[in-house]
């Protein structure tokens, strides 16, 4: 449904799949997805049917969408996660994420575009086939993952909105619903939530730019940001916001959590570099997952997380120690 509004309007503990991913919220979230046209019929079966579907990812895709690299276990992808809205340990999402209410969703567009509005889930899915791509997810503490994400551009959703000649950024804002997101009660004071991000257009326009639904086959769990997040794999992983109840099209560049706590650490562009350093740790090298205290299976870190060919033309002429 669409209804129109004015646009002012350490991990140390281990939750079985079965608890967070539970039948009776998947059910839901499948329910939402098949009458998008996107998840396949036989998907509201067995445990073992929680698939979506989507165009399988592969050396034939288009040139960054796909990495040869080994993939990163789903227990690790789902359980060594940032979501402060949880709490600040990486277990901490996939043990209290199921609080999480993810049906029915909504996402607000507003702002320098020519249809504004709350659109549901479903409606945001229409006409978007969804889609399989391997992505390097490169985390600020140097610790990295490869990641198979299904979703869509996220410049098909905002072709359909009608950008207008102002709309110079995006920004993007997450859930705010402190009864469910135990890290927005205990953390209030520390973080000025809801959580916020960024880009510029064109950075948002770019093919390799997905709002991603789903990962490893399956609805998105809710600790890795349920039921829509944004995937920006050329940047480190803050900038991919999760729970995306709010996208606004403006003229002026917006706020950003990490850089309003901490703008000496955390610019707005974010991009893995590992040229600039973080002020308390290097960035030249990352720890992709698994690994262990004795092999921490530690890589040299790439410039634009192995993107440069796709993006690099973005920053021409940009001085990227300034615009960090």
């Amino acid at each position: 449904m669409l209804i129109r509004r004015p646009p002012d309007i350490p991990a140390s503990e281990i939750t079985p799949e079965s608890i967070y991913l539970r039948r009776r919220e998947f059910m839901a979230a499948a329910a939402l997805l098949a009458g998008a046209g996107a998840i396949s019929p036989h998907a509201l079966g067995a445990e073992e049917q929680k698939t979506l579907a989507y165009g399988k990812a592969g050396p034939e895709s288009p040139a960054g969408f796909y990495t040869k690299e080994a993939q990163t276990p789903l227990q690790d992808a789902t359980h060594y996660n940032n979501f402060y809205e949880f709490g600040t340990d990486k277990g901490d999402p996939a043990e209290y994420a199921a609080a999480l209410k993810t049906e029915p969703w909504s996402v607000t567009i507003e702002g320098e575009v020519e249809k504004p509005g709350t659109y549901g889930l479903e409606d945001l899915l229409k006409g978007n086939a969804l889609e399989e791509r391997v992505y390097r997810l490169r985390c600020v503490e140097a610790w990295s993952m490869v990641i198979p994400w299904i979703g869509f551009p996220l410049a098909s959703l905002l072709q359909r909105v009608r950008p207008t000649s102002r709309a110079k950024y995006v920004a993007f804002t997450t859930i705010h619903a402190p009864a469910q997101m135990r890290g927005q009660r205990s953390l209030t004071g520390a973080i000025p939530w809801p959580y916020v991000e960024g880009l510029r257009i064109d950075e948002a326009m770019h093919p390799l730019t997905l709002l991603s639904v789903g990962m490893y086959g399956k609805v998105l769990p809710n600790q890795n940001g349920a039921p829509i997040r944004l995937v920006v794999p050329w940047k480190y992983g803050f900038k991919s916001i999760k729970s995306i109840v709010k996208i606004r099209l403006q003229e002026k560049q917006p706020p950003t959590s990490w850089n309003l706590i901490a703008p000496t650490e955390y610019g707005f562009y974010s991009n893995v570099n590992p040229q600039v350093d973080h002020p308390r740790w290097s960035q030249k090298t990352e720890r992709r997952l698994p690994g262990s205290l004795f092999n921490p299976n530690r890589i040299p870190t790439q410039m634009f997380n192995g993107y440069a060919d796709q993006v690099a033309s973005l920053y021409a002429g940009m001085d990227l120690h300034r615009y960090f």
